[in-house]
């Protein structure tokens, strides 16, 4: 069973010390996304857990709790958006400087393998340009040149309100830039859940949740099928999301998994980090099933 943790808030971020506490429960209680009164039991045992991918635009918090983590038998990598859009886009996230040296400081305690850099999305506007993403993701290859191996990009959605779809020559200008980029400093480009084919610049069509970077990080074979809850271009396996929507109060403006910050500000301070549901605290009238949660580990890779 793959962990993912979270498409739908960042638990690295404001939610660490209830995950930590949920692993040490080895339980976790997630509510469906359209009945929050319904609520799966999800085993986290580390026999059952095969990985955990975290996704998240602040790691600090969590670093803490990595060797705990480790030590108690679970395997994990992280998908770090890190893009360079200011607090106009981004109001409630540390400074780009902090968080670069964060993406360093992780990166040389877990191993560059094991951070996957997210640009995503990619904006286009008056004033985010084509060359403002030229020259901005070139300065942050240059400073996280050897601390990943793999940048992941998608471009912007029209469901992400106030946005327009960019034209299929703003992408390919944007990939032909940002593959010559990605080249000099050895890190490999794909991108997420996106339909056009780029891959006459190199850059391939991104699993986030990988079946091949999950194989190699835990030294076995896992059977896994494509996620079919995703987007048809999406290529992750399949997981188990433990977050909730609307409770990240970062802000972002693109962001899908929060429709108001306000609501989301009430859900945070409503969290318990001793609670099994990340938001609030059990009623008493919720409607819990547990859910099948099996090992999908196979055998042992070969080291030949």
């Amino acid at each position: 069973m793959i962990i993912s943790a979270s498409r739908r808030t960042d638990i690295p971020a404001y939610y660490s010390k209830w995950f930590a506490n949920r692993l040490k429960e080895k339980y976790v209680l997630a509510p469906n996304p359209y009945n929050k009164k319904r609520l799966s039991y999800i085993s986290l045992s580390p026999d059952i857990v095969d990985c955990i991918v975290f996704w998240t635009k602040n790691p600090s918090p969590i670093i803490a709790e990595l060797d705990r983590i480790t030590e108690a038998g679970y395997s994990f990598y992280f998908q770090f958006t890190l893009t360079p859009y200011g607090r106009d886009m981004e109001p409630a996230l540390p400074s780009k400087h902090r968080l670069v040296e964060t993406f360093l400081k992780l990166s040389a305690k877990i191993g560059p393998e094991r951070v996957v850099w997210r640009y995503d999305p990619v904006i286009i506007n008056e004033n985010l340009t084509p060359g403002y993403h030229f020259e901005q993701f070139g300065r942050m290859c240059g400073m996280l040149s050897g601390a990943t191996k793999r940048c992941i990009i998608s471009f912007i959605d029209t469901y992400r309100t106030g946005f327009r779809d960019m034209g299929e020559s703003e992408i390919l200008a944007i990939a032909d830039g940002f593959s010559k980029t990605a080249s000099q400093y050895g890190i490999k480009l794909f991108t997420c859940a996106e339909k056009i084919d780029l891959s006459r610049f190199g850059i391939g069509h991104a699993s986030c949740i990988d079946k091949g970077l999950i194989e190699h990080i835990i030294g076995c074979r896992i059977n896994a099928e494509k996620d079919s809850g995703q987007r048809p271009a999406c290529g992750c396996i399949e997981s188990i999301d433990i977050g909730s929507y609307g409770t990240c109060p970062c802000g972002c403006r693109y962001c899908y998994a929060v429709r108001s910050r306000n609501a989301a500000l009430i859900n945070n301070k409503k969290h318990n980090p001793h609670s099994p549901v990340l938001s609030g605290t059990l009623m008493g009238n919720e409607i819990i099933k547990k859910r099948v949660c099996i090992s999908q580990k196979t055998g042992q890779l070969s080291l030949y």
